[in-house]
């Protein structure tokens, strides 16, 4: 059953949506997409609040943040009553960055100056880290998780998101044709998918050593967000 989401922006709180959509056909044809599932991997990509910019899939992480934290309103209520909270953030996690940035205990890092695989920084540093559609193009995915997991004090959390194509099991691309994503006709190193998630991502969580993982559904399917607990 498809769960929409309806209502304002966890971001910025905003209700003017717009979608445009982000797929093309090389993409389709390399993912074995059906129709159904280009019609909701469109969604959680191209469905963005027009105020803030951020897209479906963003707003869920931000709806999964504020929840696990247990803050009513915005991202900048958890600022305001999470001042000391450390958070590391992988790469940019849509325009969340801009909330998130005014805390002093923020810290964001970006590939390739960061090999998420062997992560430069100090064990249980961070009670929070988070990142959005990259672990896709980790090489070992298992491994990134590791790394966060290493990095995190005790009971603290990692959220994050993937692409997920839920009736199907996560498969490796290795000997497959390159597949990017990004945009249409532009190979980037930093966009080659290693992984395509299905439904059995749990499992990756478990094995990289969390004690727990709970798949939070903003809107189903296109929105699913994984809190791993350490």
């Amino acid at each position: 059953m498809t769960q929409l989401f309806s209502g304002s922006c966890p971001v910025y709180g905003g209700d003017d949506l717009s979608i445009v959509p982000v797929l093309w056909p090389e993409l389709n044809n390399a993912w074995q997409l059906s129709e159904d599932e280009t019609a909701y991997i469109n969604r959680q990509q191209g469905l963005h609040c027009k105020t803030c910019n951020n897209n479906l899939r963003t707003m869920g992480l931000s709806a999964a943040i504020l929840r696990e934290f247990k803050v009513g309103g915005a991202p900048k209520q958890l600022c305001e009553s999470f001042s000391d909270i450390r958070i590391l953030e992988i790469n940019t996690a849509g325009n969340l960055t801009p909330y998130l940035s005014k805390l002093t205990s923020h810290k964001l890092i970006k590939y390739p100056e960061y090999d998420m695989l062997d992560l430069d920084i100090e064990s249980e540093s961070f009670d929070l880290v988070i990142h959005s559609d990259t672990l896709e193009h980790v090489p070992n995915p298992e491994r990134g998780l590791s790394e966060c997991r290493r990095v995190l004090r005790s009971n603290g959390k990692c959220i994050f998101t993937v692409p997920i194509v839920v009736n199907r099991m996560s498969r490796s691309r290795v000997g497959l044709a390159p597949s990017y994503h990004g945009q249409s006709g532009v190979p980037a190193d930093d966009q080659i998918v290693c992984t395509e998630f299905g439904a059995d991502i749990w499992q990756i969580v478990l094995k990289a050593g969390f004690r727990s993982c709970e798949i939070f559904s903003f809107e189903y399917p296109a929105a699913l967000v994984l809190i791993a607990r350490k």
